[in-house]
């Protein structure tokens, strides 16, 4: 059975999803991606030697602050307060940074959208801050991990 658009209504227009009659939940989503660079390049991030800065830090940042402004960009999407948003940089390649998001918020709808932006944000401002030293960087394998709360309940993405 074909699940029925919530974004779409009885006549086939695009509309914003009534979340009012909704119960405020906790609700918790995590979000990774990666970006695929050079070693050296990656060397350079890891020992702070890059001449825009401290790459992991304005990354840090850059996607926390994103997280913050998705209604902003992504239409319909609900304006929700966010309670807490981390992001963690797996260093452990020797190519590549895994990027990995988490959004928590007390609400009436999920923050799937907030922390993959967060994600994609971080891996933007990656590439930003290296891109002069390499400019064939590769941002990929973004994707939704998990999300738990609310009337659909928790999802867990199968490897």
């Amino acid at each position: 059975m074909v699940k029925k658009l919530s974004h779409i209504n009885a006549a086939g227009e695009v509309r914003m999803v009534d979340v009012g009659g909704k119960k405020i939940a906790v609700r918790v989503a995590v979000a990774r991606g990666v970006i695929k660079m050079k070693s050296s390049t990656l060397a350079q991030v890891k020992d702070n030697s890059l001449k825009k800065g401290d790459v992991l830090a304005v990354a840090r940042v850059a996607g926390i602050m994103a997280s913050k402004k998705v209604p902003e960009f992504i239409p319909l999407c609900h304006s929700i307060p966010l309670d807490s948003v981390t992001i963690d940089f797996d260093l452990t390649g020797k190519d590549f940074i895994g990027i990995k998001a988490t959004a928590r918020t007390s609400a009436r709808t999920g923050v799937e959208m907030e922390a993959l932006t967060a994600v994609t944000v971080a891996a933007l401002t990656i590439y930003d801050m290296c891109k002069a030293v390499e400019k064939g960087m590769t941002i990929t394998d973004i994707y939704l991990e998990s999300k738990t709360g609310g009337k659909s309940g928790a999802y867990r993405r199968e490897k």
